[in-house]
């Protein structure tokens, strides 16, 4: 089998933002009579941003009042552009990494982001063009390590390339990117190679979730490392 396609995650893969949802979260999160902790915050990566906060009440012996979890994702969405929006935080190497991978392989984003938080990123980035595909919070009604959102991006990514004219794909010729456990299961139960990049979590974490491989650096890689180590 040989590598067709490229599935990336967004937060933690290609903008280093984690902190900042989290200062997000903290801050709104404190009005609600809510304090949550930097470890509390990493023990919960991959959810959406519906399933945080409920996680988050539940610790708090809280129950949410109507709307509030809405309210609160628009809240935390709207901070989070304010952050970003004078220094965006993109990985430094990522734009190149994806510039050279979209030549070889079908680019797509699967994400617990919402899906204006992830096109603005890459409008902003100027990398929007790269990618044929973006599955976001609003298209999945589970959130990692379910692979619900893996299956959802490969039957996308296979779609678009045979409307292209090329063959339909085998899941072993797709390939994720993700840096955290839950993403990697997610992509390993869906069938597809898996890359861990270690921004959010160290190595042993990534491989003991299943990473078929582990980097530091997106940027170091080639489409044709990229062949020769998923082959």
């Amino acid at each position: 089998m040989i590598i067709k396609a490229i599935l990336m995650d967004f937060n933690g893969v290609i903008i280093d933002d984690e902190p900042v949802h989290m200062k997000a979260y903290q801050e709104i999160l404190k009005t609600e009579g809510i304090d949550l902790t930097e470890e509390e915050y990493y023990s919960c990566l991959g959810m959406n941003d519906k399933a945080f906060i409920e996680a988050a009440y539940k610790r708090a012996g809280k129950e949410p009042a109507a709307n509030k979890v809405l309210e609160i994702t628009i809240a935390k969405s709207n901070r989070w552009r304010e952050i970003v929006a004078d220094d965006l935080p993109i990985f430094p190497g990522v734009v190149d990494f994806i510039r050279k991978m979209e030549k070889d392989f079908a680019l797509g984003i699967v994400s617990m982001a919402r899906r204006e938080e992830i096109e603005y990123v890459l409008e902003r980035a100027n990398i929007a063009d790269c990618f044929s595909v973006i599955v976001s919070a609003e298209d999945i009604s589970t959130y990692k390590p379910d692979p619900q959102c893996y299956f959802e991006g490969f039957n996308l990514i296979d779609a678009i390339r045979m409307k292209r004219g090329s063959n339909p794909m085998v899941h072993s010729d797709c390939l994720v990117i993700e840096d955290t456990p839950p993403g990697i299961l997610a992509g390993k139960r869906a069938g597809l190679k898996t890359l861990g990049v270690t921004n959010t979590v160290d190595a042993k974490a990534l491989r003991e979730a299943g990473a078929d491989s582990v980097t530091k650096n997106l940027d170091d890689w080639m489409p044709g490392s990229i062949r020769g180590v998923f082959a």
